[in-house]
């Protein structure tokens, strides 16, 4: 790699973080202390959460329900090919993480995994094979998994299953009908369009991971046929942040400005693709700057509308005028194709192994507290599972923050919320978003995390001592200290708790 300015102050600041942030690594076979937790899934944010805790000294151990090539979660298992829509610089899963690109590719993205699964010695403390189908507390409120003790008793859990699993691979009308091949846009690798006639059938990301797989593979013809439109903002980390500070994660009366200012400068000639029926503040949107190139120049074609039937030689398609939503009349066209990639997405992977109670309405997931915490269980953290939208990245420092206010709540009483005041603070969301066109936690911004972050700490004064440690993640000794005293204070007056061990 040549010299670059940029890329060299990037890495004096990945530098400088990694020296400041990272915890330090466990020595070999440390006998690290309670609370211990139980992490769910060796995925991206599996593996940095567990990090975080050994790194603080607190014992984890690691379920995943595949083999040891599972490790990485969904970058495991999408094409080579396949990489971050968003700047590296907003995907900081781990202050130790080292890009060496801005949109670093999977291969990249499983190594820092890797890197960091083995940096902080999670290799003796993950088990392999091990699908977690249930989770109960004992009679002294310890977390027993699969209902087998001897897979150890947890004071917490952390579940991160993530939102992608296995592919999403519908069957659609006289699909056997058609003589091409048909893939799903996860199973790209070894494959070639050369001189193909592609259909892709899906208009968010996956859709745009084919397109640019196809275009530089020279198809003859690469068609995206979308049920719906949504919204696409640049590969710019600067206009990416500045979207993600509307603190209110929402639409609001000013909405329309970079709305606008997309279609004008952005879109331009293809405004005919922005949404109209939906805000950018109301859906994840997609980040690519490729994709408007190889629709002026005449690489591909991004039709609206919905599927009727496969035929033998393509598909027949309802085009649809801007506007007119899914389902609505159109003009039907059968659009010739040899070779059909399902850009469908994947299957969300389950919670079912947590107690039924947490799923009771009206606070089922995503309305818990801080969006992960059900209001029942303040010792279970659903870090990135109960993502639905947003303007920001599952991949940033709240993974940390998340994992750290986990363990304020287990190691400090006087920090810990109770059910009746964490159902009020989503009782409050709710109320502060009621005239947003989702519902309060199905779409949010990363300032607006960021304000729920700062808001939860502010709120409670015992936990302003955590302030550091939550956000940074340093200062811990000082936070434990005082909650000694203040245990040994409690039990004097005849306040006992249980002390975790």
């Amino acid at each position: 790699m040549g010299f670059h300015p940029v890329l060299l102050l990037y890495s004096l600041i990945q530098w400088v973080l990694d020296k400041l942030l990272s915890p330090t690594p466990p020595p070999p076979k440390a006998i690290l202390g309670r609370p211990r937790i139980a992490v769910i899934g060796a995925g991206l944010t599996g593996v940095s959460s567990a990090s975080h805790c050994v790194g603080h000294g607190f014992d984890v151990t690691i379920f995943e329900a595949g083999d040891e090539r599972s490790l990485g979660g969904i970058w495991s298992r999408v094409n080579n090919t396949s990489g971050l829509q968003i700047h590296s610089i907003m995907y900081r899963f781990h202050p130790s993480v080292k890009w060496v690109a801005g949109y670093p590719d999977r291969q990249q993205i499983v190594s820092q995994i890797t890197q960091l699964w083995k940096k902080y010695g999670l290799q003796e403390r993950t088990k392999f094979n091990t699908p977690v189908k249930s989770t109960r507390q004992d009679r002294y409120g310890r977390w027993i998994i699969n209902e087998n003790p001897s897979l150890g008793t947890f004071d917490g859990i952390l579940a991160a299953v993530g939102t992608c699993g296995d592919p999403n691979m519908p069957h659609m009308p006289n699909q056997e009908d058609f003589k091409g091949e048909i893939l799903h846009s996860s199973k790209l690798d070894g494959k070639t369009a050369a001189g193909k006639k592609v259909l892709i059938i899906g208009g968010g990301a996956s859709a745009v991971e084919a397109l640019e797989f196809v275009v530089h593979t020279d198809a003859s013809t690469t068609t995206v046929l979308a049920r719906s439109d949504k919204w696409i903002i640049p590969r710019n980390a600067l206009v990416d942040g500045l979207l993600a500070l509307n603190i209110f994660g929402q639409e609001t009366v000013f909405s329309w400005i970079p709305e606008a200012l997309l279609k004008r400068f952005f879109y331009r000639d293809l405004e005919d693709l922005a949404p109209t029926s939906e805000g950018l503040f109301t859906e994840t949107p997609m980040v690519n700057s490729d994709i408007f190139h190889q629709i002026r120049d005449h690489k591909a074609k991004w039709l609206r509308g919905d599927i009727v039937r496969f035929t033998e030689g393509g598909i027949i398609f309802r085009h649809r005028a801007k506007g007119v939503p899914k389902g609505g009349p159109g003009r039907e066209v059968e659009v010739q194709g040899d070779m059909v990639i399902m850009a469908t997405g994947y299957q969300r992977p389950s919670l079912s192994f947590l107690p039924n109670e947490v799923f009771q309405e009206p606070y089922q997931p995503p309305r818990w507290y801080l969006q992960v915490f059900p209001p029942e269980h303040m010792s279970i953290c659903c870090n990135n599972c109960t993502y639905v939208n947003a303007i920001g990245t599952v991949g940033n420092y709240h993974i940390g923050i998340y994992t750290r206010f986990l363990l304020m709540f287990l190691m400090d009483p006087l920090a810990r919320p109770q059910e009746f005041w964490m159902k009020r603070w989503i009782d409050m969301t709710t109320f502060l978003k009621a005239h947003a066109p989702t519902a309060a936690f199905d779409f949010f911004t990363y300032s607006e995390l960021l304000y729920w972050f700062v808001f939860c700490i502010a709120i409670n004064p015992f936990r302003w001592k955590w302030a550091p440690f939550v956000f940074l993640g340093i200062g811990s000794s000082l936070p434990k200290n005082i909650v000694s005293r203040e245990d040994q204070i409690r039990n004097g007056l005849g306040m006992k708790r249980r002390q975790l061990e």
